[in-house]
């Protein structure tokens, strides 16, 4: 099989940088060629010194159509690499990628500008969810105005690909991120509530930073569901969310251990009061947060049953 190296994202928005800085590394010098892939060209050029270094030699795909496995083929039988990067055109949408039987997509990175994320966020949706939906990575670049927004940028990214890696980035390089400053919701309370926003928060911080409301008590509004063949006495109260558009949707809730559970109906709505502890769940492949119920009350749904993290 032969690797593909995926570097997708919106015209300058820093895929070729990203590329450039990657030839030079040592860590990714291989024996063989290198075939580079550029899908569109933007500002920076690739530095025929650099190329010829890294032993790296480039073709340009100049449409959609040509971007096929046959032409793809072609080029590998041509200049016979070790490897394969790909500087994917932002806006092609990246559902429609096929690639040779025999290529196997090793890594896939994308590179966000986020002084223009907004814009394009609000008007390409549908592209930019594609895009980051099988990323490994999401680098945001030139934040240095946006850092107010970094917040609510990760959010997004988040709601798409939960298990995606967010980095950020300023003219200084990576930024710490330090976000609990900016929870919806104070830490210290006795009872956490969590509203609509601050479910969605509470989920997405979770992931990342569970240590926050270990032995916390949290109470929110959340659906009941019982999968298939769950443990007795454990349910999932969760929320539907908007990742990208009316057409993609996802419930996002963590395991609930309840004596009543076996009482619980699916989809019910349930006003949930729970402490939080890190466990090993199988679904989870591995430790994650899991909710220990002191109390499920019935309750109404709530005005807005699907919550949005825009």
């Amino acid at each position: 099989m032969k690797p593909v190296y995926i570097i997708n994202g919106f015209l300058e928005s820093g895929k070729t940088e990203f590329i450039v800085f990657t030839l030079g590394q040592p860590y990714f010098q291989i024996r063989g060629k290198t075939l580079l892939l550029l899908c569109e060209e933007g500002e920076v050029e690739y530095d025929e010194a650099l190329l010829k270094r890294s032993r790296t030699v480039l073709e340009k795909i100049e449409s959609e159509e040509e971007f096929s496995p046959e032409h793809l083929l072609e080029l590998e039988k041509r200049h016979k690499p070790e490897r394969i990067i790909v500087e994917y055109n932002g806006m092609w949408n990246y559902k429609n990628m096929k690639l040779p039987k025999n290529w196997r997509i090793e890594q896939q990175i994308t590179t966000i500008d986020g002084s223009t994320f907004p814009m394009y966020y609000t008007n390409m949706r549908s592209l930019v969810a594609e895009m980051i939906r099988g990323s490994e990575m999401i680098i945001f670049n030139r934040c240095d105005d946006v850092r107010e927004n970094l917040n609510s940028y990760k959010r997004n990214i988040k709601a798409v690909n939960p298990s995606a890696d967010v980095v950020f980035e300023d003219s200084n390089g990576e930024i710490d991120e330090i976000f609990e400053e900016d929870l919806p919701y104070d830490l210290n309370q006795e009872t956490i509530e969590l509203d609509n926003t601050g479910y969605g928060i509470w989920y997405l911080d979770s992931m990342d930073h569970l240590e926050r409301y270990l032995g916390k008590k949290l109470q929110f509004v959340a659906m009941v569901l019982k999968p298939e063949n769950f443990p007795k006495g454990y349910f999932v109260p969760g929320r539907m969310a908007m990742t990208c558009c009316a057409d993609d949707m996802a419930f996002l809730g963590y395991a609930c251990e309840f004596a009543g559970a076996g009482a619980l109906k699916q989809k019910e709505w349930v006003k949930v009061t729970a402490t939080v502890t890190k466990e090993y769940w199988e679904d989870y492949k591995g430790e994650g947060p899991m909710l220990h119920a002191l109390s499920v009350e019935k309750t109404r749904a709530p005005k807005d049953p699907v919550i949005s993290f825009s």
